[in-house]
């Protein structure tokens, strides 16, 4: 069996820290945690409506989030990892006290899914393309955002 270099382990832990901190940000309702592990020209795939691109960017989705579910919290399920890139499957979880997308707090505790997948260079993820499974939280919630 082959076993990692020290190098190597370190850099697998190095990113797997950092991806865990993008996580935690949210976790933590602290958006200031995304500057020390998201690049400077991060690319966050999709943005979301009006999301600014670059670390800056995430930083309202961040509290946007806490404001809609003050209890929010990431919960990572499995990460696939090689060098430079991470695979994550998670699931957020929190109770609607807060309006999200137009939608008034309707006080129901929920979850849902996102995978995501980032690459990571010299420490500090790069990109990330995700999926949240938005249409399993509006059905939690009983209705969809209004439509414009």
């Amino acid at each position: 069996m082959n076993t990692p270099s020290p190098d190597l382990s370190q850099q697998l832990r190095a990113e797997r820290i950092a991806v865990e901190t993008l996580y935690r940000a949210f976790s933590e309702q602290n958006p200031d945690l995304v500057d020390a592990v998201l690049a400077p020209g991060w690319d966050d795939i999709p943005l979301a409506p009006g999301q600014a691109s670059g670390p800056a960017g995430i930083k309202p989705i961040i509290r946007s989030m806490a404001a809609a579910f003050p209890d929010v919290h990431i919960t990572i399920h499995d990460m696939v990892q090689e060098p430079g890139k991470i695979a994550v499957r998670a699931e957020i979880s929190g109770t609607h006290l807060g309006e999200l997308f137009g939608i008034a707090p309707t006080g129901k505790k929920v979850s849902f899914r996102l995978h995501e997948f980032h690459t990571v260079a010299n420490g500090l993820v790069t990109t990330t393309w995700h999926m949240e499974d938005w249409f399993g939280l509006f059905l939690q919630l009983g209705q969809f955002p209004p439509q414009a």
